[in-house]
């Protein structure tokens, strides 16, 4: 007698049931305005990082000189 084939079929991750449960609860318009709302905080971020490190960068330039 010959055992049934076994599939494998991947455990989905957390964000993965979290991305489920936002399509269920909230309208593909909602959706789209979380997603631009979090590539926006994203977006600050890099920028921020990038004028904090602009800025040490023109201090050391400005320290440094004889």
């Amino acid at each position: 007698m010959q055992a049934a084939p076994v599939r494998a079929t991947p455990i989905p991750t957390f964000t993965d049931a979290l991305r489920a449960v936002e399509y269920l609860l909230m309208s593909s318009g909602q959706r789209t305005a979380r997603r631009n709302a979090w590539t926006s905080v994203l977006e600050d971020r890099r920028r921020a990082k990038d004028r904090v490190e602009a800025q040490r960068v023109l201090e050391q330039t400005f320290t440094a000189r004889p």
